[in-house]
């Protein structure tokens, strides 16, 4: 149930693009939505029921705040206050998006569990919706494969790259961004379609974004820094 992901990033001191990318996570506004949008997953996912009980990181917020708040540091403010706005709507309207996220992602870890007792309760995603998340898919788990290969010990803590390893106990990170993607709102789909659009087109890599901004909250300098502490841990 419980998400650990991580990125490449370069060295703070070089000016190129990605350090411009990593500098806007440095923004007081984008700061202060990526905590207040944490904060609003935290609660919805206290929330959340786990088919064998209360899983263990639902009381782990220090981990949880340092996982998210470094995926929503890494987005445009359009598509926080957009996404801000979901969770927001959810929970006036009783809905629970982290709920429905992890509902979702049993269509490849229980699959006939969510036949059962969530498909008929769960607002399909239909086209063109769904190939459009799947285009966004497949850069994203390329993403996340490049990192691996440039990073491999800090590639060990992320969760396995394809739904096609997909288990009971162990959610891919394909299976993972489909559940999320899918419970965002047209609006927030189409600002987040734009964002990962933009950043291929700019040569970057979400994941490597991400994952500086974890390293960094963690107390490294860089990304290199991080492997090479991990590498030594290793030994």
């Amino acid at each position: 149930m419980c998400d650990l992901s991580a990125t490449k990033a370069q060295n703070p001191k070089t000016q190129n693009p990605k350090s411009e990318k990593l500098a806007e996570a440095q923004n007081p506004k984008t700061q202060k939505l990526a905590e207040e949008i944490t904060k609003l997953e935290w609660d919805q996912f206290q929330l959340t029921e786990n088919e064998g009980g209360r899983a263990n990181c639902q009381g782990n917020w220090p981990t949880f705040r340092i996982m998210r708040i470094s995926q929503f540091l890494a987005w445009p403010l359009d598509l926080q206050e957009s996404y801000k706005q979901d969770l927001e709507r959810a929970h006036s309207d009783g809905g629970n998006l982290i709920t429905e996220k992890y509902a979702r992602m049993m269509e490849s870890t229980a699959p006939e569990i969510f036949e059962r007792t969530i498909k008929p309760y769960i607002k399909p995603i239909l086209e063109p919706r769904k190939s459009a998340q799947e285009q966004i898919i497949l850069t994203q788990v390329e993403w996340a494969a490049d990192f691996r290969n440039c990073y491999p010990h800090l590639g060990l803590a992320m969760r396995v790259l394809k739904t096609s390893e997909d288990t009971a106990e162990n959610t891919s990170f394909e299976t993972y961004l489909r559940g999320e993607l899918s419970t965002y709102s047209d609006a927030t789909f189409a600002k987040y379609q734009r964002f990962v659009h933009n950043l291929r087109a700019e040569n970057l890599n979400l994941t490597q974004m991400i994952i500086a901004n974890t390293v960094h909250m963690y107390g490294y300098d860089s990304l290199e820094a991080a492997e090479r502490a991990q590498i030594r841990n290793a030994a």
